[in-house]
């Protein structure tokens, strides 16, 4: 149930309250008049006469005529507004016993009912006094004064009881009237007063569940699960007591109907009375009504109570969330940076090893992540109301669940391919060895006869047939196969070993030639040339077992071949390598080479030139993002083929994203950067180049308002798919929003580069070489004469660059600040802002909530041309931690405001008023320097409103003493005294404290 709904039914059931107790018609209840009731004068028996009408009857009561008229009318107002509405406008009909009187009490209760009875009357009915004369007097009376008692409705005058049983039945009429109708006096006030008092207590607890109700509709939703489990509990305790009041009052309520029914339930044939009756009636429409109220209260607690539940459930699914993503980016990282696939098997033994743990310690997150990711789903179905909050959370986190669970998949592939890689390099290596030992065991000498040669060729034949066995592959399928492992150390192995392979297959290939042809020349055998190893088995490896009658330095003819051909292509490639290092080295000796040259050029240029020449080649550069940024990220958008990588938010929002980018590429690239390139042969142009586009430059500030904006949009959509894709065309290190920040930089390049211009003064100056520089410096030193004209221009020109610069910063820190008006325009240009201490006094001491808060708020202040605007500083979470966000409280205009300082011990307040003297602001600067410049800017701005109004006719500040004359410092108005330090300050030596950040 909404808070409005909630009022609503609130105020509905006491309305009804006030219906049913006629709170409207009679404002007076029984306690209020308990003493002139106890008194009897006048009673509300609950008879009625023939046609419904209630009947007041006026006993027996010695002093009648005393009776003063106020309780009187009291007594009438109450007890005519006690039946319904429906009988009280048939009209009452009044008894009025006299029996034991005079006839001057008939006349006075006939003249207080002419004057002062507030309801309708049907008729009288006068019991007359039994004493003959007083009788004789009564008739007489009623004849002579009928018309003076202005009563249209007709008197009946009785002489017994039994004449009154013609007209009203004797079941309507107490006992003293002869009548069975039972009435007991103080029964009747009892229940009344017990009535009443119920009614205002359920008026007053519905009022109390309106004031609890709007104050959980206005409580804020806390950040921190601390909170959130203290605001539930605290609410949770107030609801309990309301609750236990509603019970209460309910029992009261049950209580109070069955002590008002005991009378019917004494006997099967008792019933109840009229007034009995219509008693029960009330309680039993105020019980509903306090149905309703308990109905009403349930319903919107258990609202707010699953609203507080939601919030603490979101805030710990947030920190769960946090605590996931921390652990899992951390794992990634670690798979990140686990980049060695090995460089042996044994090696990619141990890395498998070592991943298997990485992933066992990755495991628990995984599963946390998952766990969470279903926590959101069910989230989602119970409608919490942050589902467009949790949704994106649980894609996340399922999106690094996968990349996780990808990234092991892949890592494992990639280790278990390189593990099979290097065994298939070792066993060609292995091979290969095996094959180079199988040609030096050969002898030479069994080879010159027939049987040897055929047992030779026979040997390589079974060793070529091996090869199956291992598997060994031809280097373009190796390469096809292991290409995407393949590091620049593993592809140098496995280059070195595949031409091993090679050369090895090549050598068996020329043995088996050479073999052939002695075969079939069939030639004597000739004596040995080598001799033959002793003791070495045929498929032993030469480096387990070598034979024993070599000495280390000699080598069979077939070994030398061998290492002659494995390396020749090795320093083939050192032999290209050093006939190309010698053509470098000499195109450095005997060629030009034009670096130096430049350097010595660059030197050369004086000045003014080398800034102009830096500003042309930052300019053009600049440029070149700009237009990289166009044709690579904005026209692509239109590229029906790239549509569907572009979110919906990124399509309805690039214009807001990348704001007038495009009018500044035109700008700088059709206009300034042609305007630049002239001031190359004359550097006193320049500054009058930046003067001249002073009105075209503020399109800087219409950017950088749009910046916000601007970084909302990015951070929202810089993961999609698009910018990678854009990012990766045009090769940009760095994602789009850094780029988006050149603006900004290049403003400050100009502030940089006019200051540089600005430290030689003068053209002359600028114009020298480096060495005249010195010496003319040295020469002439303070004496030499400047061009104020150039000077002064520089000035202008980095005051104008100061001023943008500023106000970009500005409108970038006013788009922050939320609930701003759309007329926050018509106060004029934004001059400074800061932070202060606020303290706000209001002189109406009957306001509590007026009255001086001696806890300041931090309030973040912008002083305008024509108005201050006061915002209120929250510190909100971000990427970078938490950061100030303003939304707006309150403006003021500058012509309605005085202000002063404050004396001695407040040298860092000021004191801020309306014209009236009611409400007054008490701020409180960081420090005297940044009190006394805003002192002398606010004060500056009024005395240049007053002149301005007074000029009119018309004065606004009252001068009162001089004491709220906004007065100008002491000395000048641009130097101020830093008591503290002992010295004189100036707005300029606080450091652009009037449109700074640091204020």
């Amino acid at each position: 149930m909404a808070p409005q709904e909630f009022t609503r039914r609130l105020t509905t059931v006491i309305a009804r309250v006030d219906e049913i107790m006629q709170q409207e018609i009679r404002p007076l209840v029984a306690v209020d008049i308990i003493e002139q009731l106890h008194r009897q004068f006048a009673i509300l028996s609950g008879g009625r006469g023939k046609d419904g009408a209630p009947i007041i009857t006026f006993p027996e009561f010695v002093g009648f005529k005393h009776i003063p008229d106020e309780d009187f009318l009291n007594v009438m107002t109450y007890l005519t507004s006690v039946p319904s509405v429906e009988a009280a406008s048939i009209g009452f009909v009044i008894v009025i016993d006299r029996r034991r009187d005079k006839w001057s009490s008939v006349k006075a209760s006939l003249t207080r009912i002419a004057v002062a009875f507030p309801g309708n009357l049907q008729l009288i009915f006068i019991l007359r006094p039994s004493c003959f004369i007083q009788r004789t007097f009564t008739d007489i009376g009623i004849k002579y004064y009928r018309d003076e008692f202005k009563m249209k409705v007709p008197i009946v005058m009785l002489n017994s009881v039994s004449d009154l049983h013609h007209y009203i039945d004797k079941s309507q009429l107490t006992e003293d009237l002869g009548g069975t109708l039972e009435y007991h006096h103080s029964q009747w006030i009892n229940h009344r007063t017990a009535i009443e008092n119920f009614a205002l207590a359920l008026k007053s607890t519905a009022q109390m569940l309106q004031t609890f109700g709007a104050c959980l509709a206005a409580t804020e939703l806390p950040r921190s699960m601390s909170s959130s489990e203290d605001l539930l509990m605290s609410h949770t305790r107030q609801q309990g007591k309301l609750q236990d009041e509603l019970k209460l009052l309910g029992k009261q309520g049950a209580t109070l109907l069955s002590c008002i029914q005991e009378q019917a339930t004494k006997s099967p044939t008792s019933k109840l009375s009229l007034n009995e009756a219509e008693n029960v009636a009330t309680m039993e429409r105020l019980l509903v009504q306090l149905n309703e109220t308990e109905k009403a209260f349930s319903q919107f607690w258990s609202e707010h109570h699953l609203k507080l539940n939601q919030c603490l459930q979101l805030q710990h699914f947030e920190h769960n969330f946090c605590e996931v993503k921390f652990a899992l980016d951390n794992v990634l990282a670690e798979q990140a940076e686990f980049t060695d696939i090995g460089d042996s098997a044994t090696r990619v033994e141990q890395l498998l090893k070592e991943y298997k743990k990485l992933e066992g310690k990755g495991q628990e997150s995984l599963e946390k992540a998952q766990l969470l990711a279903v926590i959101g789903d069910q989230l989602i179905q119970s409608h919490h109301y942050a589902v467009d909050s949790i949704r994106p959370q649980c894609a996340e986190l399922r999106h690094l669940c996968d990349d996780f669970i990808n990234e092991n998949k892949k890592k494992h592939d990639i280790l278990e391919k390189s593990l099979e890689l290097h065994r298939q390099l070792d066993k060609v290596s292995q091979w290969c060895e095996e094959g180079i030992y199988l040609l030096a065991s050969q002898a030479v000498d069994k080879c010159q006869s027939r049987e040897g040669v055929d047992i030779a060729l026979t040997d390589i034949e079974t060793f070529l047939g091996t090869a199956k066995e291992y598997q060994l592959p031809s280097p373009n399928e190796f390469y096809n196969q292991y290409e995407l492992m393949l590091t620049l150390d593993v592809k140098a192995k496995a280059h070195k070993v595949l031409q091993k392979l090679g050369d090895v297959q090549e050598i068996f290939h020329k043995r088996q030639m050479s073999l052939m042809k002695l075969a079939a020349r069939q030639t004597r055998p000739v004596q040995p040339v080598a001799p033959r190893p002793e003791f070495s088995p045929k498929w032993v490896s030469p480096k387990i077992c070598q034979p024993s009658t070599l000495a280390p330095h000699q080598k069979t003819s077939v070994e030398r071949y061998v290492e002659t051909d494995l390396n020749s292509v090795e320093k083939e490639d050192e032999t290209k390598f050093e006939v190309k290092n010698e053509e470098i080295l000499e195109s450095s000796h005997d060629g030009e080479n034009p670096e130096p040259e430049q350097l010595d050029s660059s030197k050369n240029l004086s000045p003014s030139r080398r800034i102009i020449r830096d500003l042309l080649e930052t300019e053009e550069t600049y440029i070149k993002e700009i237009k990289n940024i166009i044709d690579g990220y904005i026209i692509p958008m239109d590229f029906i083929w790239l549509k569907h990588l572009i979110p919906d938010v990124l399509r309805n929002n690039k214009e807001f994203l990348f704001g007038n980018i495009r009018e500044l590429y035109e700008f700088h690239n059709r206009t300034f950067l042609k305007e630049l390139e002239k001031c190359t042969e004359n550097p006193e142009l320049l500054a009058r180049c930046f003067l001249k586009r002073k009105e075209d430059l503020q399109m800087y500030f219409k950017y950088h308002k749009n910046l916000p904006r601007a970084r909302a949009i990015w951070q929202e959509c810089q993961d999609c798919t698009y910018f990678g894709v854009c990012q990766r065309q045009l090769g940009h290190s760095l994602p789009l929003f850094k780029y988006l920040r050149g603006p900004s930089q290049r403003l400050m390049k100009y502030q940089m580069l006019l200051k540089g211009l600005l430290d030689f003064e003068s053209p002359e100056d600028l114009e020298m070489d480096p060495g005249d520089l010195e010496g003319g410096l040295a020469k002439n030193g303070p004496e030499r004469t400047k061009d104020s004209a150039f000077s002064d221009d520089l000035q202008q020109a980095l005051a104008m660059m100061e001023d943008l610069i500023k106000s970009c910063e500005l409108a970038v820190d006013l788009a922050a600040v939320t609930g701003c008006p759309d007329d926050i325009r018509k106060l004029g240009k934004l001059l400074m802002h800061g932070s202060f201490n606020v303290w706000t006094v209001h002189k109406d001491r009957y306001k509590m909530k007026d009255l001086i808060r001696f806890k300041p708020s931090q309030r973040q202040i912008y002083l305008f041309e024509q108005g201050i605007v006061f915002c209120k500083i929250r510190m909100e979470p971000s990427d970078q931690g938490l950061s100030p966000h303003y939304s707006f409280k309150k403006s003021m205009k500058l012509m309605t405001l005085a202000i002063r300082q404050l004396g001695r011990g407040s040298n860092r307040k000021f004191e801020i008023a309306n014209q009236n003297g009611l409400e007054k602001y008490i701020l409180q600067a960081a420090s005297k320097e940044i009190r006394d410049c805003w002192f002398s800017e606010i004060s500056k701005l009024l005395l240049e409103q007053q002149n301005n109004i007074r000029g009119a006719g018309l004065l606004i500040f009252t001068m009162i003493a001089g004491c709220w004359l906004p007065r100008p410092p002491p000395r000048r108005r641009d130097v101020y005294e830093d008591e503290e330090n002992g010295r004189q300050i100036s707005p300029k030596s606080v450091g652009a404290l009037p449109v700074g950040r640091q204020l």
